[in-house]
């Protein structure tokens, strides 16, 4: 036999991605876009202060990151009032919950999520062997009672919810997600991604014991701070669960321009204050742009406005092809009934009015 020996674990699975990115996208299609709104990145880009301080860290480059990340756990501590004991800090949450899987999900032990929750998720669960129990989404919203249910009879280990949620754009309100840590079954532990958290009313994030051993909050740079390319991510959670992540992470994972960067961000939260209004101004207009041609614009609490196009998963996805088509980047929900919507990502002024221009026509093709 020649070549590698795959475990018979990896030799099982597909070799596929959640996401098609724009940039795989573009090269098929040989030609750019001229609006990027599927990501959900942040078009407005990082604090002016976070860019001249990853500017002053490339000429150190040569050097490894801080191992221990310590100057940016410190901040992030201060900055939430935890401990630094309580700050994991990795290659955004994509790569945390990498690495929260492989320190807890073993062959067949059972993970609970909504159908239709972010997938990348779904893929750390399976490359490491979990089994997945899935349970439907309460319309537009996740389900927490349905996921502490589901939990207690299966014995999860883990419980993934979003808040607020991707791809619907909705949120629950904290004594919702304070109720929902309560029910946490013994053993279990509630994987809270908050990546859009810093983009939410007031009143959508809880107030938590940071050494509750129930649940561990996930955060991000790539969101609100604009930092999605340097892959900044930390989560929040007890000091012993913090510690763990040791045995298994990547300790030069970080890029020590991305830790700067991500230092000075934090330290600029008028800048954030002022995306907050920048995005909420977009969500209107994304709004206003769908009510214009017929579609729903839901609720969000996002960097993004998930659109009803008013019929099917199929439709939906004509749609969406049509407006690729016109050099238009949008995504949408994977899973019925939720695929019957587009996503579109909040952008400037520029990028909207490119998006308002090709709507009616990517309707007006779907349709024939």
């Amino acid at each position: 036999m020649t070549g590698p020996r795959y475990t018979p674990l990896a030799g099982s699975l597909p070799a596929t991605v959640p996401f098609v990115g724009p940039e795989t996208q573009e090269r098929a299609r040989h030609r750019p876009f001229a609006a990027r709104l599927g990501a959900n990145e942040s078009v407005f880009g990082p604090s002016p202060k976070a860019v001249e301080a990853m500017a002053r860290a490339a000429k150190d480059v040569w050097m490894y990151g801080d191992a221990e990340n310590r100057d940016l756990r410190v901040a992030l501590a201060a900055h939430h009032g935890v401990g630094p004991e309580n700050i994991v800090v990795g290659e955004g949450i994509d790569g945390l919950l990498g690495y929260l899987t492989r320190l807890l999900v073993g062959p067949g032990d059972p993970v609970v999520t909504s159908d239709g929750a972010y997938p990348t998720f779904n893929f750390h669960v399976a490359g490491f062997g979990g089994t997945l129990h899935k349970v439907p989404y309460a319309g537009d919203h996740e389900d927490p009672e349905a996921l502490v249910a589901k939990a207690a009879e299966t014995g999860a280990k883990l419980i993934y919810l979003a808040n607020p949620d991707n791809p619907m754009g909705s949120r629950h309100e904290a004594a919702t997600i304070r109720r929902m840590i309560d029910a946490v079954p013994g053993g279990c532990l509630l994987v809270l991604d908050e990546a859009y958290i810093d983009l939410a009313p007031d009143g959508t994030a809880p107030d938590i014991d940071a050494d509750d051993p129930r649940v561990i909050r996930m955060r991000t740079f790539s969101k609100a701070y604009g930092m999605a390319g340097a892959r900044v991510g930390y989560a929040i959670g007890a000091a012993p669960l913090v510690t763990a992540f040791n045995k298994i992470r990547n300790h030069f994972g970080m890029c020590r321009i991305s830790q700067a960067g991500a230092l000075a961000a934090l330290a600029d939260q008028a800048y954030l204050a002022e995306v907050r209004k920048r995005v909420a101004s977009a969500r209107r207009e994304l709004g206003h742009i769908a009510r214009m041609h017929g579609l729903t614009p839901l609720p969000s609490a996002t960097n993004f406005v998930t659109m009803d196009c008013g019929a099917d998963g199929a439709f939906a996805g004509k749609v969406l092809a049509e407006l690729v088509a016109r050099d238009i980047f949008v995504r949408m929900p994977f899973v019925a009934p939720h695929d019957r919507c587009i996503r579109v990502s909040c952008g400037r002024a520029q990028d909207l009015a490119r998006f308002a221009s090709a709507l009616p026509e990517a309707l007006a093709a779907a349709r024939d």
